[in-house]
């Protein structure tokens, strides 16, 4: 039983890894492209959320005995799956590009004869 769970295992790791290149590389394609790419992460955690959500609370062990080898997995293996959001003060970390490319924009519609207000 071990080897057809290990077969099992081996051909999921296989699919599991197939799958991380495509989506890595659909992500890659989209580079340079935030709005694309937050679409792909938009996806990824409502995939999360689903799976989670349906598939994996209904899977969830009806005994103890299960129950800790499901919990002895996930301390093993690297705690419970997490998808991170990333905190605004972060992503307005970015601002400081944003604010270059703003002040570069104001410059060049700056002629002289508007006070600021009028800009």
């Amino acid at each position: 039983m071990d080897r057809d769970t290990d077969l099992e295992s081996g051909k999921l790791q296989s699919e599991l890894q197939s799958l991380t290149e495509e989506v890595y590389g659909l992500a890659e394609s989209c580079q340079g492209n935030s709005l694309l790419l937050l679409a792909v992460l938009r996806t990824l955690e409502g995939l999360h959320r689903e799976i989670r959500e349906g598939l994996f609370q209904a899977s969830l062990p009806d005994n103890r005995q299960a129950l800790y080898q499901l919990l002895r997995n996930i301390e093993a293996e690297g705690g419970w799956p997490y998808i991170h959001r990333m905190k605004l003060r972060s992503f307005l970390g970015g601002g400081d590009r944003l604010s270059l490319l703003e002040d570069d924009q104001h410059e060049s519609e700056w002629d002289g004869t508007q006070t600021p207000l009028e800009r």
